[in-house]
């Protein structure tokens, strides 16, 4: 195929630079080190204003007992009778104070666990991986989600780390991240919460060194 001399001297200065390529400029630019400083104040109370920021609501828990006697002091102060659960660590916490609710399409709320929390953005990190993956924490009107302190990151790349090293790099077929309630402004550009999941999103973050 014959090609213009105007497109064919196009043609011979990209060939020129693919075999003489520029080096780049700033090489530990690209996937090095993150932009976000570790900051040295407690991952716990940083991911605590974030999240609250979102309109999370936050509950520290000083151990797994004084998590149940806030989780069932919350169910009777709000009223929720119908809570939906299904994760063999939650069972074991509340099964014999309040038994689960089968029906997630009418619950009151639903418990799950996380894979991990992300300090600097306030995000829960969940995965399919979980019991049910991710759809007790949308479906539900109200998701409360019980992580330990261990389980604390700084920044997103520090939970995906996490989750590769957890799964031995077979990594759950959906990962997500949730950052307080779930919100839009697309109707009439009012923000809204409650539209295309839970109205409110609570964390109870238990102090422990293990899950």
């Amino acid at each position: 195929m014959a090609f213009s001399p105007a497109k064919e001297n196009i043609l011979k200065k990209i060939r020129q630079a693919l075999s003489n390529p520029v080096p780049l400029p700033f090489p530990h630019s690209e996937g090095g080190l993150s932009p976000f400083v570790n900051p040295k104040e407690d991952l716990a109370v940083l991911f605590a204003e974030e999240f609250s920021k979102l309109q999370g609501k936050f509950v520290y828990c000083t151990d797994e007992n004084n998590l149940k006697e806030q989780l069932l002091l919350l169910f009777k102060s709000s009223g929720w009778n119908k809570v939906y659960y299904k994760e063999q660590k939650i069972k074991t916490l509340l099964q014999d104070s309040i038994l689960p609710y089968d029906d997630l399409a009418l619950c009151d709320v639903s418990v799950t666990g996380c894979e991990s929390l992300v300090a600097r953005t306030g995000t829960i990190v969940l995965s399919a991986a979980q019991e049910e993956g991710r759809t007790i924490s949308v479906y539900a009107p109200v998701h409360i989600c019980i992580a330990y302190s261990s389980q604390m990151t700084f920044d997103i790349k520090d939970a995906l780390l996490n989750i590769k090293e957890k799964y031995n790099n077979n990594i759950p077929s959906l990962i997500s991240f949730a950052s307080g309630p779930s919100r839009t402004a697309d109707i009439e550009k009012t923000l809204v919460t409650g539209v295309h999941g839970p109205k409110e999103v609570y964390c109870f973050l238990v102090e422990s060194l293990s899950v």
